[in-house]
């Protein structure tokens, strides 16, 4: 684009120069033809006039009288009446086609002047070499301005052109701040492709954010339910069997009810409406759910506290919460771990607790922060158990690091929210 730019400014201007430059050399060699024969006329009436005026005054009319008349690098020749004649001047050019004045006077008298052609062809050349080069000087200042000019056109254009080849590998992160170009054109070409990489940025980054949310919440029920098929296929006494078989549909359903949230959270990124649960249910069904993985590492699972709680939250939310604290425990704790609900002011509380070394004091205020982690977890837990707690209006805390207490406040149905 540069290079044609250039070229097409380069032909424009030679073509007015050659049309302005033309016809300018012609009107200046005419002019100076027309002065030297102006010149050449003028002197030849200066010298006629003296000679007439001689010879009406009776005077004798001389060379010496006339010679100072006559330029150096003219020739010129009076004829007298009574046929004398008088060479002034310089010698007659010796070329074919002098400039060439001759006039007459009123007693019969002549003056012919005579000039070489040579130096007013030494002048033409001179305008016209003039010309020329400011012809060139003009040809290179505008190949100048047009390569700056093409720099100035090309330099956003190759801008907007690695931004959507970024786009279209996949990267649409601006790579620096834009500067105006100056184009109003492009700069509306530059801010629409910028607002649709921050539009894309943000998607890819919703999207890898739900993929990460939806494995780790995935993770958990799929595990509980894994456990649960192992038992089927290793007991032999079919009430147990049916015993863990209705437990792992349990689970299915929690699995179920998982995925439709995700899903729905996927659809409208809105906080789902919030029901009236039974507390002592979600609680009862994590201990189905991980009462085999607790018994395999010999340790127990326990629930303590008051009964018959309710509160107003969704239960697929709490049921992930208190499945990744149970989870922590299990991975991090040690001992008993045990479950507790009790009520505080309007809020109901769920509390995590286990008999291990609780949380060190370098990850205490850091426990709740995506990728923080004290083992070889992802870190991704906590934090988004915190955020489901959030979307239901209520709130994850770390009550107390040795050991790890960590309390889930509900808001009661007769109070809106405990988020403070």
């Amino acid at each position: 684009m540069g290079r044609r730019l250039v070229l097409s400014t380069l032909s424009v201007v030679i073509v007015v120069v050659f049309l302005l430059g033309v016809p300018l050399g012609v009107a200046m060699r005419n002019g100076i033809e027309s002065s030297a024969n102006d010149s050449l006329r003028a002197e030849a009436q200066r010298l006629l006039n003296t000679v007439e005026v001689r010879i009406e005054l009776g005077e004798k009319v001389d060379a010496s009288a006339l010679a100072r008349l006559v330029s150096r690098d003219r020739s010129a020749t009076v004829k007298l009446p009574g046929g004398e004649n008088f060479p002034l001047g310089g010698p007659a050019p010796d070329e074919g086609n002098p400039l060439r004045v001759d006039m007459t006077g009123q007693h019969g008298e002549q003056v012919t002047v005579v000039e070489s052609r040579g130096r007013v062809t030494r002048q033409i050349r001179k305008a016209w070499l003039l010309i020329l080069v400011e012809a060139f000087f003009a040809v290179a200042t505008a190949g100048a301005l047009a390569a700056l000019q093409a720099r100035s056109l090309a330099r956003p254009l190759v801008d907007l052109a690695e931004a959507a080849e970024r786009f279209g590998s996949g990267d649409p992160r601006r790579r620096r701040h834009r500067r105006s170009y100056g184009l109003p054109e492009v700069d509306r070409v530059a801010d629409v492709l910028e607002r649709r990489a921050e539009r894309i940025s943000r998607i890819l980054a919703a999207e890898r954010q739900f993929a990460a949310n939806a494995s780790h919440q995935l993770r958990t029920p799929l595990t509980a339910l894994s456990m649960r098929l192992e038992e089927i296929t290793m007991s032999d006494d079919m009430d147990a069997m049916r015993d863990e078989a209705t437990v792992a549909l349990s689970q299915v359903e929690r699995l179920t009810e998982v995925v439709e949230q995700l899903l729905a959270q996927n659809r409208t990124p809105t906080a789902v409406a919030a029901d009236v649960i039974d507390i002592d249910k979600i609680v009862s069904q994590q201990l189905d759910e991980w009462s085999v993985a607790f018994s395999k590492a010999g340790r127990g699972l326990q629930l303590v506290g008051v009964p018959n709680l309710t509160a107003r939250a969704t239960a697929a939310n709490v049921s992930q919460i208190l499945a990744t604290l149970v989870e922590n425990a299990l991975h991090h704790g040690g001992g008993t771990v045990t479950i507790r609900t009790r009520t505080v002011g309007g809020s109901v509380v769920i509390e995590v607790t286990d008999e291990g070394g609780g949380v060190s004091d370098a990850l205490g205020h850091r426990i709740f922060e995506a990728g923080v982690s004290g083992g070889e977890s992802t870190g991704r837990g906590l934090a988004l158990a915190r955020d489901l707690a959030r979307a239901d209006g209520a709130r994850l805390e770390l009550v107390q690091q040795r050991p790890a207490v960590f309390a889930l406040f509900l808001a009661a149905p007769d109070y809106p929210d405990v988020i403070g």
